[in-house]
């Protein structure tokens, strides 16, 4: 049977043109950069890279340490502000450019904005979005396949890197047929799905295992035990020896347990705002709770950050999960 994820947006003629021009490209994804963020930048990058164009890729934040291991890593830039004049900027998976972290990239030339995210505010010279695409890594492969670039093994490993991640291993709802299609192509055009699954999720520092004991000996279960709730503060970090750069994916963790339905994460950092992401399974519609906070993402996995303790964000936040899990 197929469904809507099964059948890609076309790529936009317009974006095929702006992609294939000339002049200098600067590729950024979304602040604290996932799988997803790093694997659309990074492939892209490489085909554009093959079409001889000058490219330059940012990130506000820095890669997770164990990304390093994977091919040019070492050419992303941690930064806060570029100069953008002239050049064309593609953003991935970002909602709006402000959720960058990157200052100037209003200045470029033209701005490309590619995601899968509901919520998207349509801010580039070009929008390109595809709700069906089960990770922005499917778009950026189709966009790829439009440019005529045959893939190598950087592009394939960078593409199998985002899919992997942005479903959590193929687990959440979103994956469809044309999901494990992506998967084959990256396999046959030389990505190691066995090295990619061990750095993704086999390459932490010891901070970040304690970080996860911390954390689960802290959670909260509420709504007869459906509903997970899990704080993450400065404490935690100190007391595991970890970084806030080593939380991706930490949310997961309560729902190898069969009766938790729903978790939400509340972080605090030292820069003053609360981040919250949260997951759900099934019908549990958890990005209807992130748009009342001004955030988004998929039905079962969202987010959003506001410039809240943590302790009223949690007061507001919790009774509207009990009702969505209700």
């Amino acid at each position: 049977m197929t469904t809507l994820s099964d059948a890609p947006l076309a790529v936009p003629a317009s974006l095929v043109e702006a992609l294939a021009g000339d002049g200098p490209v600067l590729i950024c994804g979304h602040a604290r950069p996932d799988g997803d963020s790093l694997g659309s930048v990074m492939a892209m990058a490489a085909a554009l890279r093959r079409r001889g164009r000058r490219v330059r890729t940012v990130c506000s934040d820095p890669a997770p340490a164990a990304f390093l291991a994977f091919p040019r890593m070492d050419t992303l830039e941690v930064t806060r502000e570029v100069d953008a004049a002239g050049a064309t900027v593609i953003v991935m998976e970002s909602s709006a450019l402000s959720r960058t972290g990157i200052a100037g990239l209003e200045r470029a030339g033209a701005v490309l904005n590619i995601d899968h995210h509901l919520g998207n505010t349509a801010y580039g010279t070009i929008n390109w979005f595809d709700e069906g695409a089960a990770a922005c890594v499917e778009m950026v492969a189709d966009a790829i396949d439009a440019l005529g670039v045959p893939w190598d093994e950087e592009i394939a490993t960078y593409l199998y890197l985002g899919l992997l991640t942005d479903t959590g291993g193929f687990r959440h709802s979103h994956i469809s047929a044309r999901s494990f299609d992506l998967a084959r192509r990256c396999v046959l055009a030389g990505a190691d799905p066995v090295r990619v699954g061990q750095i993704a999720y086999d390459s932490f520092s010891l901070g970040r295992v304690r970080l996860m004991g911390e954390l689960l000996h802290g959670m909260r279960l509420e709504a007869d035990g459906r509903l997970a709730v899990l704080t993450l503060t400065p404490d935690e970090h100190e007391r595991a020896g970890s970084t806030p750069d080593e939380t991706e994916g930490l949310i997961n963790m309560p729902f190898t347990a069969q009766a938790i339905r729903a978790v939400c994460l509340l972080r605090n950092d030292e820069d003053g705002v609360t981040r919250v992401s949260l997951r759900s399974k099934g019908t549990i519609d958890v990005r209807a709770v992130a748009q009342q906070f001004g955030g988004g993402g998929h039905r079962n996995a969202s987010g959003f950050t506001v410039p809240d303790p943590l302790e009223a964000v949690e007061a507001r936040l919790l009774p509207l999960l009990l009702d969505a899990l209700a």
